[in-house]
Order: structure tokens, then C-alpha cells, then sequence
């Protein structure tokens, strides 16, 4: 996620990176572990499935899982961390990470066979952060509930939304890729990363800072208030990516990436054929959007006070996804007029007979089966592999689906639950 609305963050610093021997050679046996696993050919089949799902040539459907709730993941000190310099504590953390996923509920991951070093890219953000009261009943937990305090009640609280600064400090850059390289030389090459795939959802940061039950009256009582706010956080998207677009940090996300709210990205259909390797531009990549509190809003009032802002950003995009938690089935007829779309979210918040049927193999549906199922108070494999199972067998085998397990906010510190499941939605898939 490119922005969390919960507060600034800092730009990056060029300090120098120094770590321990024993850091190094921590990070040195993680990285050889992963490289084994990297030099597998099941990746590049996986790869090549996932591209017939997102080019409607699919073979069955594909599985992944994330958002996952690492704090009740940790069985044997696998996720226990042995650095302490933060530099190497992060990678420490992420190659731990995507070895127990690959080990313990991988689905259809794909692991690269290089490690990426994120360019030292910094957005000021949109000047404005929630006012939040906060309830918590797992301090382990990121999950949490909030109260948001309203910040936006007149056109004049709409100056707060400010248009962001991008910014690139190359020697920050240098200094992490210097240090990547000198960490894991001889075992996985380093890859220069920009920003891939924006997460672009005007509403989910808008409601932070207007309030959810003052924008719902609000789209009735003030409708051209509304439609400011809105319009205004699409300019500040919209600026932003003018930046990243001039300053060339954009990266493919044909890859292993996260695309929208589902799985990966891989396509042969981008980057297109109007592709400069050396500059990439927001039309060799996907684009995404959603509403996710417009669950009870009408299609018209969807179009109007969302999609229709949208399109400004969805137009720039080779691809696009649409959704995510929010029940779309009632509102294909609006999902049909954005360009370029490829993919849409189907929430367990959906009719799946309505959304199956009018989605059909036009697109490629990006399944959410409910979390709820690995929260309750005692597993219940069975049901998980029946409520997968009776949404496939509604396709009838004429769609191009992927399984999404994700926002998993507890599995009740058993983390076997999640293993299982991976294990029985391959198996309902068809791997």
C-alpha cells in the first residue's frame, strides 16, 4: 500500500547500512534457503497459469493467500527474529516470511529467483491523517476498531486534502542496493524496484477524515460537497502519479504482484505493445479501484458519487480491477462501462449465483472466500472445503477464478487452520 491513512510517513534517510557477521550470515542462510526453493520449475508454471487466468485462458482456478495475521503465525521460532540492526531485522523478516508461506500454505505462490531492493521513493502524502479513537482486544494485533473524529465538514476543510510531493533520493537507493548486493553476493542477484502496482481508493481514505454516516446523508443532502471531496482526492492521486510517471520510478506488475484487491498480475497483454523498457509509463500497468463502503448504495449513486470520479484514474491504466469487500453483483452493468477492465472482486457479500452468472467468462473473478470460517471457536475443515466447493460448482467450470484468501484477522493462534485450508482450496481447484 502506497499511503496509510493512519499517519505520515518519514522520508527515507541515506545512512550508511551496517550490519553484524552475525546478521550477515543469518540473512545469508535465509536467502540460500529461499534461492533453493527459487530454482524450482514449478514456478514458472505457476507463472504461466497465472497468465491464462488474467488473459480468460484459464486452466483451473489459481490460489492465494495473504493478509495474513503473522502475529499467530510463529510455530517453532520460523518467524522468530534473530537481527537486531533494523536494516536487517526487515530483511530478516521478509525472507522468514515468504519461506513459511512457501512451506506451510504457499497455494499457488510464485517466488522470483532475485531479491528486490525498493527504490528510496518518498510521497508527502495528502496532508491530512485520521483523528482516531482506537479499541483494541489483541495487543499482538494489528487489527483493531476504530472511531474516526470528523476533520472534513465544509468547503473550506477541503484545503486539508493537499497535493503530494514525490520525491527520489538516489543515494538512499544506492546504499540499500549496495548493501543487498555485498549481503547476498553469490546467492540471489539484486533487482531495483520502483513503485509497482497503486492501491487507488479515494473512499477508504476519505471516510477516515468525512465520517461514514455524514458522507452516506451527506451524498443526499450536500451532493456537490460530496463530489468536491471526492474530485479532490482524485487530483491528489492523480498528481502523484504525474510524479512517479516524470521521475521514472514506475515498475511492471505483470509479475508476482499483487494486482487490486486479488492475486497476481502476470498477463502477456501487458506491458503492451507500446512499451519502453528504459520508462515505465501507468499504461503498460493495472490499474484498480473500489467503494467499499458503498455496500447499500444504489448502482446510480455508486456511478455517480464513485465509479464516474474513477474513470480519470482507470483510463490511464493498461488493465484494471474493480472491488473488493463491497457486493458488486448488483452493479455489472456500471462495472461494464470502465476501460480496460479485466477483473472484479466477488466478496462472500455477494449473491455468487448473480455474480456468476452476469460475470460469466468475461472476466476473470477474483473470489474472496469469508475469513470468518478460520475464526471460529472450533475448526471446521469440512464446511471450508463445502462453501469453496459449492461457489466453483456454481461456475460450472465456464469461469476464469482465483481463490483469495485475505484479511484474516485471526486464526485463534492456531495457525494449522490456514495450512489446512490452502491445502483443501488446491485441492478444490484442482492443482
Amino acid at each position: 500500500m502506497l499511503h496509510d491513512p493512519s499517519h505520515n510517513e518519514a522520508a527515507p534517510e541515506a545512512t550508511a547500512i551496517t550490519i553484524s557477521n552475525q546478521e550477515r550470515d543469518t540473512l545469508r542462510r535465509l536467502a540460500s534457503e529461499l534461492a533453493e526453493i527459487a530454482a524450482l520449475p514449478v514456478h514458472a508454471e505457476k507463472a504461466r497459469l497465472w497468465t491464462q487466468l488474467n488473459d480468460l485462458d484459464s486452466a483451473r482456478p489459481m490460489v492465494w493467500i495473504n493478509e495474513i495475521c503473522w502475529n499467530e503465525m510463529n510455530v517453532d521460532d520460523e518467524l522468530t527474529l534473530q537481527c537486531e540492526t533494523p536494516w536487517a531485522r526487515g530483511q530478516e523478516n521478509g525472507l522468514r516470511r515468504r519461506l513459511y508461506q512457501w512451506r506451510h500454505l504457499p497455494g499457488d505462490m510464485v517466488i522470483n529467483d532475485y531479491l528486490t531492493c525498493p527504490l528510496a521513493i518518498h510521497s508527502t502524502n495528502f496532508g491530512i491523517v485520521e483523528d482516531v479513537d482506537i479499541v483494541k482486544t489483541d495487543e499482538t494485533s494489528g487489527v483493531v476498531s476504530r472511531h474516526f473524529n470528523v476533520q472534513i465538514q465544509n468547503e473550506d476543510d477541503l484545503d486539508k486534502i493537499q497535493m503530494p510531493t514525490v520525491a527520489h533520493d538516489e543515494e538512499a537507493t544506492a546504499r540499500r542496493y549496495t548493501a543487498m548486493c555485498e549481503v547476498y553476493d553469490g546467492i540471489m542477484p539484486i533487482k531495483k524496484v520502483g513503485q509497482p502496482h497503486i492501491w487507488f481508493t479515494p473512499w477508504d481514505f476519505l471516510i477516515r477524515w468525512y465520517g461514514i454516516e455524514e458522507a452516506m446523508m451527506d451524498m443526499i443532502d450536500r451532493p456537490d460537497f460530496v463530489h468536491a471531496a471526492v474530485e479532490r482526492m482524485v487530483d491528489a492521486w492523480m498528481t502523484e502519479l504525474d510524479q512517479f510517471d516524470a521521475l521514472n520510478v514506475l515498475s511492471l506488475d505483470n509479475t508476482n504482484t499483487r494486482v487490486g484487491s486479488g492475486g497476481y498480475g502476470y498477463t502477456r497483454q501487458l506491458p503492451g505493445d507500446d512499451y519502453d523498457a528504459s520508462h515505465v509509463h501507468p499504461h503498460n500497468m493495472w490499474g484498480c479501484s473500489n467503494a467499499q463502503i458503498f455496500s447499500e448504495v444504489s448502482p446510480q449513486m455508486h456511478w455517480d458519487f464513485a465509479m464516474e470520479h474513477d474513470l480519470r484514474w482507470l483510463a490511464r491504466w493498461g488493465m484494471t480491477y474493480y472491488g473488493c469487500c463491497e457486493p458488486l453483483d448488483g452493479k455489472l452493468e456500471l462495472l461494464r462501462r470502465i476501460p480496460n477492465l479485466r477483473k472484479i472482486s466477488v466478496s462472500p457479500w455477494c449473491n455468487s449465483a448473480r455474480a456468476i452468472e452476469q460475470i460469466g467468462a468475461d472476466y476473470a473473478i477474483s473470489r474472496k472466500p469469508s475469513p470468518a470460517i478460520l475464526a471460529t471457536d472450533t475448526w471446521h475443515p469440512e464446511q471450508a472445503r463445502a462453501d469453496i466447493r459449492a461457489f466453483l460448482d456454481q461456475a460450472n467450470g465456464e469461469c476464469h477464478i482465483e481463490l483469495i484468501m485475505k484479511d484474516i484477522s485471526t486464526v485463534r493462534y492456531e495457525p494449522q487452520r490456514l495450512w489446512e485450508w490452502a491445502s483443501i482450496a488446491m485441492q478444490e481447484a484442482g492443482a
